[in-house]
């Protein structure tokens, strides 16, 4: 190739560049390593309100915000002592009109012909993305004091409550000692019945209040097919009485970070389900397995009892006081303790359900 192809070529390469350069929808900067602009293209000029003239007349450091003057020093020294190709800051600026702007910066290092070194800087304005992350900060912050003044309200209510409901009880216990003779007396056979029932829903509120986000920290890690084992010989006689057979094949490796307590009471509450809600017209088989899926050991528990209508009672089953049998022994309040709990150690709980078929519960637990 002649040397004039040659010129012509590299002529050519540059009005490319330059036109890249002027064009683009970024801003772009040549900065030398003093910090004093070089080159900029139109879009930094629209960036930020000035003029090319006024740009090249003025420190940058002057439309700076001042808590952000030092954002690249400890980068910049690594880029220019070659330990790092290239780096990114957010810095805020001041446009000339006056207003804030956050402006995400790229910073890499290149050298020109003479082999002396400059810099590149691209802005991007990210300033709406900002005030976007700035105002969901806001809405959380805002959601855990609330959260926080909810729980002491929760912890407050249920204290008083149960001290009231105390006295009641106390109270009822006197009249009942007092007028002996009026034992079978209907008002007051109503009145011992509220005050019990009373004390339950303050117990129930009383474990709601309690359910909050376990730290990490906090948790152990626990041998489920231990839990399990030891769940199904709490329940051994519920079992015997209800003919009920329990296949344990959870894997015996298999550990979850849990709370000892709450485990106890997970495995505890979804065993006695499945055979307080057995079908009368076959023997109740329930089937318990574990299975690891991504972060997850997914503990399964199968019964033949009498099913749920998902599609009827699908959204309402782990609601409080919520009851889909005629069961005199359920409150619905079992379901809605125990999914808080799994939920509390960083799980979830899914149910598949058919009527007159069976139910299957899947409880993710975090890995251990």
């Amino acid at each position: 190739m002649k040397a004039a192809d040659l010129d012509y070529n590299f002529s050519n390469a540059h009005d490319v560049l330059d036109r890249v350069f002027n064009n683009t929808y970024n801003g772009i900067a040549v900065v030398n390593l003093d910090g004093n602009w070089l080159k900029v293209n139109e879009s930094v000029c629209d960036l930020f309100g000035y003029t090319r003239p006024e740009l090249f007349n003025m420190d940058i450091n002057n439309i700076v915000y001042v808590e952000d003057l030092g954002v690249h020093e400890r980068k910049y020294e690594k880029l220019i002592h070659g330990k790092i190709n290239k780096y990114r800051v957010k810095q805020r600026y001041f446009h000339k009109d006056g207003t804030m702007l956050w402006v995400l910066i790229y910073v890499s290092l290149v050298y020109f012909k003479e082999g002396k070194p400059y810099m590149i800087w691209q802005f991007n304005d990210v300033t709406n993305r900002q005030k976007n992350q700035d105002k969901l900060k806001a809405m959380l912050n805002v959601v855990k004091e609330q959260n926080e003044r909810l729980t002491s309200f929760a912890n407050i209510v249920t204290h008083n409550l149960r001290s009231h409901s105390g006295n009641l009880s106390t109270i009822t216990e006197f009249i009942e000692e007092d007028f002996c003779n009026q034992s079978n007396n209907e008002n007051l056979l109503l009145l011992k019945k509220a005050v019990v029932n009373l004390q339950e829903t303050v117990s129930h509120l009383t474990e709601v209040a309690k359910i909050r986000e376990i730290e990490p920290s906090k948790m152990k890690k626990l041998n489920l097919y231990d839990y399990v084992e030891k769940a199904m010989y709490n329940i051994i006689a519920m079992a015997q009485n209800a003919n009920a057979i329990i296949y344990n094949e959870i894997n015996e490796t298999h550990y979850v970070k849990a709370i000892p307590a709450y485990l106890d009471s997970i495995v505890l509450n979804f065993l006695t389900n499945a055979i307080k809600y057995k079908s009368d017209a076959r023997t109740p088989i329930i089937e318990l397995t574990s299975y690891i899926k991504n972060q997850y050991v997914v503990f399964l528990i199968k019964d033949n009892g009498l099913g749920i209508d998902m599609k009827k009672y699908g959204d309402k089953l782990f609601k409080m006081y919520k009851t889909f049998h005629y069961n005199e022994d359920a409150i619905g309040i079992g379901l809605f303790i125990t999914k808080n709990h799994i939920e509390s150690l960083g799980g979830k709980v899914e149910v598949k359900s058919e009527v007159d078929v069976g139910t299957e519960f899947s409880i993710y637990f975090k890995n251990a």
